[in-house]
């Protein structure tokens, strides 16, 4: 029984790429069984942001289907029989239409940061394990928001942030913009999560034993720039300037079995001082660490990543969501497209939808510079 069923294209205009995403969805052989509901995922390019309202509107009368989440990017991806692609620059559309049992989901908007309906009486009956997440990178405290949903559902989080040149689009029941917003998946569904952070280590753990705001003043009670020079190499630490879009902090992630981290921007050297700024909020005694990345690197993790993630589903996958890094992508593995067919190769043809996102979302955690996966699983 296939219950999940995609479409992507691109066109002169939104109407043309709805057009052709259409065309694809009603090829799509389906089966909508009794006692079903649908819920559609939605992503668009952000040159065509300001007609998402439209966007919605067409492919709700078109479809039927009522319920739709999803938000903008600078790049979108989908993948179906027809083949996968990556879609920049362009007006582009990506959806993905499942067929789940009938009261199975709940679509949340962006309500800043209250817990979005946890609690409710559908809430306490479905248990929901899982929430597919977007929301606004301008939205203050969105760490904290995050963390609240979690908190207070007990699911886990799986998403990304909108990008966007133009309006933060996100969807969620309509458009709108700010607060996180999307869909809690009750535990009758099967969804298994995987995340490619796309970056290796280049050296042990440290502590940062000064540091201040985003500032680290000493590292091991060394100076900070005298540690991370070490790491990275003499070649490197002769012109640090080098170091930019290769080299990066992490933030270990405490309590994790999994060596799990945070990849963070370095935001500045300073030479005189031997000061490292970054960019995320760390403290005295915090955790640090220097990572690479580099495209063997990341397609290395890549392909890590969706192999372990085989090993856990003993089922067929019936679809899935992608939200990858807008610094991956053709950015970071060449020519457009090599980053949906690395997924194609190991997935198979499912079908998928997704886009390149201004953070990416895993358990309760805002991460950069990953892929986080989402599949959904037939269930036994």
């Amino acid at each position: 029984m296939t219950r999940f069923r995609a479409g992507h294209a691109a066109g002169a205009d939104w109407r043309e790429a709805v057009d052709a995403c259409l065309k694809e969805l009603k090829q799509a052989p389906h089966d909508n069984p009794s006692k079903t509901s649908r819920l559609g995922f939605l992503y668009v390019t952000d040159v065509i942001a300001e007609q998402a309202g439209e966007v919605l509107d067409r492919l709700r009368r078109e479809t039927g289907v009522e319920h739709w989440i999803g938000a903008t990017g600078i790049g979108i991806l989908g993948a179906s029989a027809h083949g996968s692609g990556e879609y920049y620059d362009q007006p582009a559309v990506s959806a993905l239409i499942a067929d789940l049992p009938d009261d199975s989901f709940r679509v949340f908007p962006g309500r800043g940061d209250d817990a979005a309906g946890a609690g409710s009486e559908w809430f306490e009956a479905q248990r929901p394990n899982v929430a597919i997440v977007h929301a606004d990178p301008r939205a203050q405290r969105l760490p904290l928001m995050l963390d609240r949903l979690a908190e207070a559902s007990g699911a886990y989080l799986v998403g990304g942030l909108a990008s966007s040149r133009g309006a933060m689009v996100q969807i969620a029941g309509e458009v709108s913009e700010g607060g996180a917003s999307g869909a809690w998946i009750g535990s009758s569904i099967n969804l298994v999560a995987g995340l490619s952070q796309g970056c290796a280590p280049i050296g042990p753990a440290h502590v940062a034993t000064t540091a201040q705001k985003n500032v680290v003043m000493e590292i091991d009670g060394r100076p900070a720039l005298d540690v991370f020079k070490e790491e990275i190499g003499e070649m490197l630490a002769r012109n640090l300037e080098r170091c930019a879009n290769f080299i990066y902090a992490a933030l270990p992630v405490g309590g994790s079995d999994t060596g799990d981290y945070l990849v963070r921007n370095l935001m500045g050297i300073d030479p005189n001082k031997g000061w490292i700024a970054i960019g995320d909020q760390i403290e005295s005694g915090d955790g640090i660490m220097f990572t690479k990345r580099d495209r063997s690197t990341a397609n290395a993790d890549l392909v890590k990543m969706l192999e372990s993630v085989k090993k856990r589903i003993a089922r067929p996958i019936q679809g899935g969501l992608y939200f990858s890094c807008l610094s991956r992508g053709h950015n970071l593995f060449g020519d457009a497209g090599t980053e949906m067919a690395i997924l194609r190769d190991h997935l198979g043809d499912i079908p998928l939808a997704g886009f390149f996102a201004n953070g990416e979302i895993s358990h309760r955690r805002l991460y950069g510079h990953t892929g986080v996966l989402a599949l959904f699983v037939e269930p036994e």
